[in-house]
């Protein structure tokens, strides 16, 4: 396993007491120098504008990569904010999912993670929002389409916000699919219902508990995943489907996550030669996110 990461990640300041902090990132890293001392530690490039514009539009860029905020923070929306700090850090969270799809589809690595923030699954085509900057997840897949010619790459996404920003850029492009599960109602307040064959969600209520949660995705998600027999699978690991985490509502725990990270494991080896990149969305619980973070790649690991 490889891990993709960089110390500008840490660097992104979105503002004081707000819930997407480096102390986020600090704790998943601790947690996984201490579970798995043979990890393969690699540091993110940033990703280059021509890549991001595969996924993003011109207007996206610009607003994020070029912008000199002088006051900070400087404001994108109501909950998404930069520091002088921060285009870099989103440009290396990206260039981390660009670099792992880079490496497992070169055969260097069967899997990796890209332990990396800001988030990216809320960011659209045109619009940076909900604390996330450029798509990562996004722009590794359509990475994968145009620069290694796959014809069918998967996004799995079991951040209890609805990625809203990667449905966007999927809708847009038929060779991917994009799968969720979510809280619903919740913010964004997207994904509750399929949009055609390629982008299925699976809405759970408040408090939802980890044998619901496991139900939706055998009974629907992981079957279309299986259907549709991916080249490649990314994976949108967001933990704030914890219980304890302070901004939803579901009751799932660390044997959820490995659980399903297990199952994801094997779809890979069945269609994908075992090539999967996940990268970390979201998690505001420090707790949680130590927990998960392992247990999601534990479960990625499992034989």
């Amino acid at each position: 396993m490889r891990v993709y990461t960089h110390p500008a990640c840490l660097a992104h300041q979105p503002g004081p007491g707000h819930p997407e902090s480096p102390a986020r990132l600090a704790a998943v890293l601790e947690a996984l120098r201490a579970a798995f001392p043979d990890l393969d530690w690699r540091e993110a490039p940033a990703a280059r504008r021509e890549q991001l514009a595969r996924a993003h539009s011109p207007a996206l860029l610009a607003r994020v990569l070029d912008a000199r905020p002088e006051a900070w923070p400087h404001r994108l929306d109501e909950d998404t904010l930069m520091s002088a700090d921060s285009a870099e850090a989103a440009l290396r969270a990206a260039g981390a999912v660009v670099a792992a799809v880079d490496a497992v589809l070169g055969g260097e690595v069967g899997q990796a993670f890209c332990a990396v923030r800001p988030p990216g699954h809320h960011a659209t085509r045109d619009t940076p929002m909900g604390f996330c900057l450029l798509n990562g997840v996004a722009v590794g897949a359509v990475h994968a389409l145009e620069a290694h010619g796959l014809a069918r790459v998967a996004v799995v996404d079991f951040d209890v916000h609805h990625g809203n920003g990667t449905e966007d850029i999927a809708l847009r492009e038929p060779r991917l699919q994009y799968v969720s599960s979510h809280q619903a109602p919740l913010y964004p307040g997207t994904g509750l219902e399929d949009q055609g064959a390629r982008v299925l969600n699976a809405p759970l209520p408040p408090r939802c508990p980890g044998l619901a949660f496991r139900e939706a995705w055998r009974e629907r998600l992981l079957p279309a995943i299986d259907r549709f027999a991916p080249q490649l699978i990314l994976v949108s690991a967001g933990f704030d489907g914890h219980r304890l985490d302070p901004l939803a509502d579901l009751e799932l725990g660390p044997e959820d996550y490995r659980w399903l990270s297990a199952e994801l494991a094997a779809l890979a080896r069945r269609h994908c030669g075992g090539r999967l990149v996940s990268v970390l969305e979201g998690g505001y619980s420090l707790t949680a996110l130590r927990e998960c973070s392992v247990a999601h790649l534990r479960g990625l690991q499992a034989a």
